[in-house]
């Protein structure tokens, strides 16, 4: 499927994270999903009925991310993809990327971040 609907650069904060301090401070997570789809029936109807709501998926992904901690972002991101399939039927495939761009390693670092595909 080439059509997407695309959600990028959304921002939390939560205390996901392996180390204590990272579960004690919230710290920033960004989140970019892509649901894949036929877009043409709500193009051509312009109904969105026919298509995903996007302020479902971003009530969605926020719910997962400022839930429950988790230790990996790898974890993190699979619990988005399966959420957001699981209350989208209409999406036969998500991409799920999480970066977190205040991860303290030993040197510069833009971010540390998963990317993950997940379908039917």
């Amino acid at each position: 499927m080439s059509d997407r609907i695309v959600l990028a650069g959304m921002v939390f904060r939560a205390t996901h994270g392996v180390q204590p301090s990272e579960k004690v401070e919230p710290q920033r997570f960004e989140v970019d999903v892509e649901l894949a789809l036929d877009l043409g029936p709500a193009g051509r109807a312009d109904d969105l009925a026919a298509t995903v709501d996007y302020g479902r998926v971003y009530d969605t992904v926020r719910r997962v991310v400022e839930g429950p901690a988790r230790d990996l972002i790898e974890t993190l991101a699979e619990t988005i993809a399966r959420a957001v399939l699981d209350e989208h039927a209409a999406a036969g495939e998500v991409t799920v990327r999480v970066r977190k761009p205040d991860v303290r390693l030993d040197g510069p670092l833009a971010y540390a971040g998963v990317e993950i595909r997940r379908g039917r």
